[in-house]
């Protein structure tokens, strides 16, 4: 199993209900290609640094995966169909970094 951190933004216009509806599809793709969810953060509603389907914002998901890297592409795919899900990123880690990240650290001060 090798490790990765996945960033998900959500579209703005969800309310609290379907954030969740949204993160649990992603979680149970993750399972379903025999894949673990090792943590999780909620960094909330940001501002995006450029328009994604005319939206400033987004809700920021981030979470630490251990999976098989060839299940990966096909987690992609299936992900790009729902529409809820503006942008998404893996990104292969030798280790995954200590929780709570920068991003919360910085929301604290």
């Amino acid at each position: 199993m090798k490790k990765f951190e996945a960033i998900v933004l959500l579209s703005p216009d969800l309310n609290n209900q379907n954030i969740d509806k949204e993160e649990k599809f992603f979680i149970k793709n993750i399972e379903d290609s025999e894949g673990k969810i090792i943590s999780q953060e909620n960094w909330g509603l940001k501002d995006l640094s450029f328009n994604i389907n005319n939206f400033k914002k987004a809700y920021y998901k981030f979470f630490q995966i251990e999976i098989e890297g060839s299940k990966i592409q096909n987690i992609r795919k299936i992900i790009a169909q729902n529409e809820k899900i503006l942008r998404h990123l893996f990104v292969n880690v030798k280790e995954h970094q200590t929780l709570p990240t920068k991003m919360i650290n910085n929301e604290e001060r």
